[in-house]
């Protein structure tokens, strides 16, 4: 154990320094107050089945509270969302490839991005008993084993094992506002960051409030994955480690689960979790 705890102060030193060379960028009020989903066409009926998934985007965007979406006023504000829309557009995805056989424009899926007033959402999120989650983001350190039938590897920024978890990843920061540094694999090699001992760290979590506290603050997500045919998908543990002395939320390791679901979700669950505890929103459930 002691050796792995030297190993894992290395590596988290040599993250810290690939976190230096890949700063947070700022957003603006205007990037964070708007947010984006896909509808089919440009039709009055799709366009309000959107204004309802951008609002719901919107509001854990700016609070960082996954939770608001479960609560139960959340339903008329729905029914009302596009009155909070302050202007729209789209993108269709499919530009540049013609229209062909039967399908017309009204079948073509579009991004619809919805952009809002801060004064707007933020009355809506006071009304459910919530807050902004202004200033800059911290990124998040992605230290990451995966394991599938019986073999596994440590994800990397450079791996080849599975660039589309890299790209994932990527993808589910983003309607969160967030940012990640997924450490290359020199770091990892040089850490003695290996597959054995990454997984192991899943059974000694309390470890990770040290490594947090040696980024200098910096949130360290680290998660164990794994593939298993009876909950046909993939199960995930989460811990997410902080340092309470340079964030606004306690010193500690915190935990979660998800389980049968597609690595997409898996992320996407990680990265939302994420942000309800750096946001001051409690535990993720």
């Amino acid at each position: 154990m002691a050796r792995f705890l030297r190993l894992a102060l290395v590596a988290i030193g040599l993250i810290g320094r690939c976190l230096a060379a890949h700063p947070v960028l700022a957003t603006t009020l205007d990037d964070l107050y708007q947010s984006q989903t896909i509808v089919t066409g440009q039709g009055e009926e799709n366009r309000q089945i959107g204004f309802r998934d951008c609002l719901d985007r919107v509001l854990v965007r700016v609070s960082g509270d996954q939770r608001l979406l479960d609560k139960p006023e959340i339903a008329d504000l729905r029914d009302k969302a596009g009155s909070f829309v302050d202007a729209f557009r789209y993108h269709d995805r499919l530009e540049g490839i013609p229209i062909h056989d039967e399908q017309g424009t009204h079948d073509r899926p579009h991004d619809l991005t919805c952009l809002y007033k801060p004064d707007v959402i933020d009355k809506v999120l006071a009304s459910l008993g919530s807050r902004p989650w202004l200033g800059e983001r911290p990124a998040l350190t992605i230290l990451l084993a995966v394991e599938r039938a019986g073999r596994g590897f440590v994800l990397a920024s450079d791996g080849d094992e599975s660039p589309y978890m890299r790209e994932s990843f990527e993808a589910a920061a983003q309607p969160l506002a967030m940012s990640i540094v997924i450490p290359d694999k020199a770091t990892l090699t040089k850490g003695g960051f290996i597959f054995e001992e990454v997984r192991a760290m899943a059974t000694s979590p309390e470890m990770l409030g040290g490594v947090a506290r040696t980024l200098g603050g910096r949130p360290l997500l680290f998660g164990h994955i794994s593939w298993r045919d009876r909950e046909l998908g993939w199960v995930v543990d989460w811990w997410l480690a902080v340092d309470g002395k340079t964030l606004a939320v306690d010193g500690k390791t915190y935990e979660w689960q998800v389980r049968g679901v597609s690595f997409d979700e898996a992320f996407r669950a990680a990265i939302r979790g994420a942000a309800q505890i750096l946001s001051g929103n409690g535990q993720p459930g």
